[in-house]
């Protein structure tokens, strides 16, 4: 059996890596979909929960901050009425 080129064993750990990359992000997915989908972006703070918390109660608008298994953060909008809710990123407010 002939030695491998150096280049040739360079690729394929690049591609053992990639693919071992690919795998961990799809475990975590898995997990984060056991857990209800989405994660709850950071910058949802404890005060916007409670505010969420007395929009239901009342009837007035929600916002929901999400981040996806890529790390984009989302912001879910549900009107008062609730006849819409809107999805945007953050930098379309």
């Amino acid at each position: 059996m002939a030695a491998r080129n150096p280049q040739t064993q360079a690729k394929r750990a690049r591609e053992l890596a990639l693919r071992e990359k690919r795998e961990r992000k799809r475990e975590k997915k898995a997990e984060r979909r056991a857990a209800g989908g989405l994660e709850v972006a950071p910058e949802l703070t404890d005060d916007d929960a409670q505010e969420n918390e007395l929009s239901l109660r009342e009837g007035f608008r929600v916002l929901s901050a999400y981040c996806t298994a890529n790390g984009q953060k989302l912001w879910i909008i549900t009107e008062a009425d609730r006849s819409s809710t809107t999805i945007l990123l953050p930098s379309e407010y």
